[in-house]
């Protein structure tokens, strides 16, 4: 977790940016990314220098060649050690002129570092803008991993609350409970074909660093960690670049984190390699028949694409692979022919494994949509006996449009630091989600009025249309009213009928 102190100095950061004209919030996250990318380059050419130096060997690996750049300045000079002490007319001169466009050769060479700075431009043109950055970014403290994604993450919040390209992040303890509730493995391949900053995949590798920290320590294991383990696609270069930035301040040394229209291309390449799919893709409404890859149209005939977008989950997982995913209520149901057959093949042709229902808030301010959370497994066979229902009312924050927490730090997200009371409890539903879903087998007798139960498969297939909304299976408790024998009731009714009988007499007496 941040510090006061480095919170302040990316906070004076962000308003160097405002002031100096970067008012787009993500044309700041891209500019600050570009920057520490920069920053990356030199300190990993550094740890070389200083090992061949201790080694008294040739450098193993060099990013900044000897000599000139095609223009003529010393490549010595685009190194961030070198140019940070320029004055800010030659700092801007050599960043802008000859930084910039080696970025882009290194991009252009389909380099490691360079794959998504192909098209890489310094966005803003006043020298002491640049160099009141660059001297901000050198002295806030990121030697260690923690801090550097702590940093980051706490940039991309920034990006959400500005209130502006929001959409492209799941609010974190999100991210969590659904990481949680698959808990990676050190052998996964997980893949999130809708990576937008690539939050879902960062969760994952901080899960495995936490929950297996033995997996880093053997080679083999260490290789697939930073190589082969993580997927992210998405067809915005921008979040390209943010979300590979964002898994390289994590520690991941080599994701695959490319460019590529999950719903547009064929998926020959990649279909039935992935153990674990994580997700909360954009639900964008429709695409035209001829611009949908076909093998997703063979799974599913529609045009919607929060519909195609499951398709394409059960394409890339491999059998026995699992998949935690966010849809809109929509999914669930659809009264449509595709969204019949969608749900049809999850329960009888797959493993649906459980419906999490969450509040229309948590997605706001930028959407009220009601969503939930899909956990399945995909086995060809069937396989679904029982879907677990959970009605999860509160997140740990506000519904409204300010999302402010409802509890201390060390009481939100999916695994406090301390137990909550059930007071707390009624606040944040997700440590609850958890506890619940690591023992389903005592959910079996839990009665349809409570928060969570499960509901057999025989019983959604009876619906005509697999309805997967919790309400269509969730009882109302109603409050136990006691009442009076009927003969006391009747005996009560006469000494009313009685009095009223009496009350006419007396009545007739005085109008007599």
């Amino acid at each position: 977790m941040l510090t006061g102190p480095i919170r302040s100095q990316i906070d004076q950061i962000w308003n160097a940016f405002w002031s100096g004209g970067v008012s787009n919030p993500l044309s700041v996250i891209e500019q600050i990314t570009y920057l520490l990318f920069i920053k990356r380059l030199d300190d990993l050419q550094l740890v070389e220098e200083a090992k061949a130096q201790q080694l008294g060997k040739p450098l193993a690996r060099r990013i900044f060649p000897q000599g000139r750049d095609p223009q003529g300045e010393p490549y010595e000079n685009l190194r961030w050690s070198r140019f940070k002490n320029f004055e800010p007319r030659e700092m801007m001169r050599v960043v802008d002129e000859h930084v910039f466009p080696f970025l882009r050769d290194l991009g252009e060479a389909g380099s490691t570092y360079g794959t998504h700075m192909k098209d890489a431009r310094l966005g803003f043109s006043n020298p002491n803008l640049l160099a009141k950055v660059v001297e901000m970014l050198d002295q806030v403290p990121m030697d260690d991993r923690d801090t550097k994604g702590d940093v980051y993450e706490y940039m991309l919040g920034q990006i959400a609350s500005a209130g502006q390209n929001g959409q492209f992040r799941t609010p974190r303890h999100i991210i969590n409970l659904m990481v949680n509730l698959m808990k990676p493995a050190p052998e996964d391949v997980i893949c999130d074909p809708a990576a937008g900053t690539c939050g879902f995949l960062v969760g994952a590798g901080e899960y495995i660093r936490t929950h297996h920290p033995q997996a880093l320590r053997n080679a083999e294991q260490r290789r697939h960690f930073h190589e082969r383990m993580f997927h992210g696609f998405d067809f915005d270069s921008t979040m390209l670049r943010i979300g590979a930035m964002n898994m390289t301040l994590h520690g991941v040394e080599n994701p695959d984190v490319s460019y590529r229209d999950s719903l547009a291309e064929e998926h020959d390449s990649d279909a039935g390699i992935y153990s674990l799919i994580l997700a909360n893709p954009p639900f964008a409404g429709s695409l035209d028949y001829d611009t949908t890859a076909k093998d997703l149209l063979k799974v599913v005939h529609t045009k919607k694409t929060e519909l195609l977008f499951v398709a394409l989950f059960l394409r890339l997982l491999r059998t026995g692979g699992r998949a935690a995913v966010i849809v809109p209520d929509g999914v669930l149901f659809g009264s449509s022919k595709a969204h019949k057959a969608l749900r049809r093949t999850l329960v009888e042709d797959h493993k649906l494994d459980a419906v999490i229902k969450m509040p229309s808030g948590v997605f706001r301010p930028y959407a009220g949509v009601s969503t939930a959370i899909l956990l399945f497994t995909k086995t060809g066979v069937g396989g679904t006996e029982n879907v677990w229902f959970y009605d999860m009312t509160a997140d740990g924050f506000s519904l409204d449009d300010r999302r402010m927490p409802l509890l201390d730090a060390e009481k939100l997200g999916p695994t406090p630091e301390v137990p909550l009371t059930a007071d707390e409890h009624a606040k944040n539903n997700l440590s609850d989600i958890l506890s619940r879903w690591d023992n389903l087998a005592g959910e079996a007798d839990r009665p349809r009025t409570a928060q969570s139960f499960m509901v057999p498969a025989g019983e959604i297939a009876a619906t005509g249309g697999w309805d997967l909304t919790l309400n269509r299976y969730k009882e109302v408790e109603h409050e136990a009213v006691e009442h009076e024998s009927p003969a006391a009731i009747i005996a009560e009714l006469r000494a009313i009928e009685a009095e009223i009988a009496g009350g006419l007499d007396r009545l007739e007496e005085m109008l007599a």
